[in-house]
This record gives structure tokens, sequence and C-alpha cells, in this order.
């Protein structure tokens, strides 16, 4: 499976990202995958690997660029119960300081730069992610609804906010199917509600799935909150969706 470490222009600098793509030459449709909290990493570069094989361009953008190069923070191999509370500690500053405003212009560097790669297919894209990367998918397809046909978030963090960019009060502009498959916990039945009531009006298609006997993280098997079962759930959902969105199958 042929990979490459790329370098993104943006209007902040240069994103280092990682790229997977299937053998054999040709042009495939593009999947812009927004890492977790975490950082990319080897776990998220199988994943990678992983939906590549199935026939599409994967571009895994570093969305803490602006504070170094992957991996901005080392990690240990596995991310124990333990250790999440320290390792977050270290990685709320860099959270914390990707607003909004620096989310959207990311995505419009972001998105330009896959739909121009030499491997990747005219026609539209997927914006997937996990935990804070199922946000900023969101926010990349509001924000470009003529180029993102499908939306994928896994254990999201919060899509009902207060405030005036919360996602789920900006989802009239989109123009994709969604699927989002929340962990136990990650969202209260309120929120979920007012979400669904939301991508209702705005006439979005969409699924929101609960997996049961779930943590936050449950596709990430470097952490303690892996769910083998739960991951097989999120490829069965993921695969079909973007068989529909980007290849009419």
């Amino acid at each position: 499976m042929p990979t490459k470490t790329l370098q993104i222009p943006t209007a902040d600098g240069q994103a280092d990202a990682f790229a997977a793509f299937p053998d054999g030459g040709g042009r495939h449709p593009g999947v812009l995958l927004y890492m977790d909290a975490f950082g990319v990493r080897p776990v998220l570069e199988e994943r990678a690997r992983e939906l590549a094989g199935h026939g599409y361009y994967v571009l895994v953008p570093n969305v803490y660029y602006r504070h170094g190069p992957m991996p901005v923070v080392e990690l240990p191999e596995r991310i124990t119960a333990e250790i999440r509370p320290a390792v977050f500690g270290r990685l709320m500053p860099l959270i914390e300081a990707h607003t909004t405003e620096r989310a959207l212009r990311d995505a419009d560097a972001y998105v330009r730069f896959l739909a121009a790669r030499p491997e990747v297919s005219q026609g539209p894209v997927a914006a997937i992610g996990y935990c804070m990367g199922a946000v900023l998918a969101m926010r990349t397809a509001i924000a470009h609804p003529e180029k993102v046909a499908a939306v994928a978030g896994f254990h999201p963090a919060p899509m009902v906010k207060d405030g005036p960019d919360s996602p789920h009060l900006l989802v009239a502009a989109l123009n994709a199917e969604v699927h989002l498959g929340l962990a136990e916990g990650d969202m209260t039945p309120e929120e979920i509600s007012e979400l669904s009531r939301a991508l209702d009006a705005a006439g979005v298609d969409h699924t929101c799935e609960i997996y049961a006997g779930t943590v936050h993280g449950f596709t990430m098997s470097d952490t303690d909150a892996f769910n083998p079962s739960a991951l097989q759930r999120h490829w069965a959902r993921l695969l079909p969706l973007l068989d529909r969105t980007l290849t009419g199958s």
C-alpha cells in the first residue's frame, strides 16, 4: 500500500500529513481523515492504509502542525486509563489553541490540497474523524457543501455547545450524508435530540447511533477504550456510506 508524508500549504504555514492510497496507480475518491486528540500516530496511519485498501485516497493532516511536526506530543505505545489524564494535560493547550477560525482556515487548505492530488479523482470527497476530529469533519462539510458528500464521526467531541459556532446550529449548509457513532455518554439524550432535530430540519440524511457497551475512544486500539466489535461496527457503517456517496455504488 503506497504511503507518503506530505506538506500541505495553509494560511498559517505548512501542515505535515500522512497519505495512503491504493496500489496500481489511477485516481481514486478522496477521504479527509481527521485525527483524534492524541494526534497522528501508527494506529491512524494503519486506519488510513486499511481504508485505502478499499479504493480511497486518504489524507491525514497533523492538525497540531502550528506546534511542530508529528508526533507533536510523544505518546506511549499504549494509552492506559491510568496515564490518560497526564497525556491529556499535555494535549489540552494544543486542543484549546485550535479555534474554530483556525479549523476553518485549515479545512479550506486541506480540501483544496486533497482535490488537487493527481491520485484523487474528480468529484465529491468525504470528511471523517474521531473525537475532536469528528467535529472538524462536520465543520469541513458545512464550509464546503459543494465538495463534501459524506461525513462520518466516531466517539465525537461535542456537536451541541453553547455559542454561535456550535455545529448543530450550522448544519443547514450541509450537502452531505452524515453518520455519527457515539460511545455511551458522548452526548446526552437531550443533545442527541437537539442535533437530530437540526439535521432533520435541514433535510440532511443522517444516522446517529449509540454503540452499546463502549466508552469514548472505542475505535483506537492503542488505548484502554478500544472495543474490537465496535471498531467492526464502525467499518460496517463507514464503508457503505463512502460507497454510496463517493462511488455511487
